[in-house]
């Protein structure tokens, strides 16, 4: 039986936040292509193209392992996507709609955000510095997202949901 170890949960962790992010880069554009505002989905576009470059990160992290890149399904970002997917049904045409994937998007980056944080604590603890500044990155990248959609919630799409 092999040994679980940090190293272990490393790589299994990688596993399971590159299947999340490819799995990211199928819904982004079905919410992009489902909100109203153009500010929404001008950043769910942004966003997607960031993704992609985040995939490309996590490739470079699982060839800094010697390892090939591959996904381990996620349950946690698999509901994550679907309470976004239950969304744009729900809210289809509806003032609301926006808001209501403003809020899915941000659970689906504070998802990100404590995965790559983690992973970024973990590598530098295991002495993977290159692995870690990727990985560091991208946490900020995913910071920032949250943010923007925090400005973008709060200076329209929340009153925007408010109308009848």
């Amino acid at each position: 039986m092999a040994k679980k170890t940090l190293a272990t949960l490393f790589h299994e962790t990688l596993k399971d936040v590159y299947y999340a992010e490819r799995k990211i880069l199928k819904a982004l554009p079905k919410m992009a292509k489902g909100a109203n505002s153009a500010q929404l989905k001008a950043a769910f576009e942004k966003h997607r193209d960031q993704t992609e470059v985040h995939v490309e990160r996590l490739q470079q992290v699982f060839d800094i392992l010697g390892k090939r890149a591959q996904g381990k399904t996620c349950e946690a970002i698999e509901g994550l996507i679907a309470e976004g997917e239950e969304i744009l049904e729900d809210f289809k045409g509806k003032p609301a709609i926006d808001a209501g994937l403003a809020s899915a998007a941000q659970a689906v980056e504070h998802y990100e955000m404590a995965r790559y944080g983690t992973l970024a604590r973990w590598a530098g603890e295991l002495g993977m510095k290159d692995a870690q500044k990727l990985l560091a990155t991208t946490l900020q990248e995913e910071r920032d997202t949250d943010k923007a959609l925090t400005a973008l919630a709060e200076s329209s799409l929340n009153q925007s949901a408010k109308a009848a």
